[in-house]
């Protein structure tokens, strides 16, 4: 865990790998659980056995995109912790793609890289490039430019 306690350590790490989280596994389990929040229930996530047959994803579900972008915060803050800030809120995105598939039961972890600091009236706003990558994988599975607000 990467602690950083302040507006001036957090500017040091301009242009740094900030923290590597650990990994975490995708499971099919999860990959129902937010097809049934979002709606989508594309064969490609939830039908295993067309998934033997058809799936051009090496024979297996594959988590939502969005699932794997869902996980940017959870992920995050296992890996990253601002202990005098009051509060931390996401401000959006600027940038996201996918370049490789989640196959379910994969486990995947993140990287992040601090790419900008803004003050702004009571914290800071950051700009982070965080990769998640699935272990044994050759591809990132997402690539995004996360946008966060910290209040201290």
């Amino acid at each position: 865990m990467r602690e950083i306690a302040s507006v001036e350590e957090l500017k040091s790490l301009i242009g740094q790998e900030v923290a590597v989280s650990d990994w975490f596994q995708i499971s099919q389990d999860r990959i129902r659980m937010f097809a049934e929040a979002t709606g989508d229930h594309q064969w490609i996530h939830l039908d295993e056995e067309r998934c033997r047959k058809e799936s051009p994803f090496g024979g297996t579900t594959i988590a939502h995109g969005f699932l794997t972008l869902s996980l940017l915060p959870m992920i995050t803050e296992s890996a990253i912790s601002f202990p005098t800030a009051k509060m931390g809120v996401n401000y959006g995105l600027n940038k996201v793609r996918f370049p490789a598939p989640v196959p379910s039961g994969s486990r995947v972890r993140g990287r992040m890289v601090l790419k900008e600091v803004e003050e702004i009236p009571g914290g800071v706003q950051n700009v982070w490039t965080v990769t998640l990558e699935r272990e044994g994988g050759d591809k990132p599975v997402c690539v995004a430019e996360s946008v966060s607000r910290r209040y201290w």
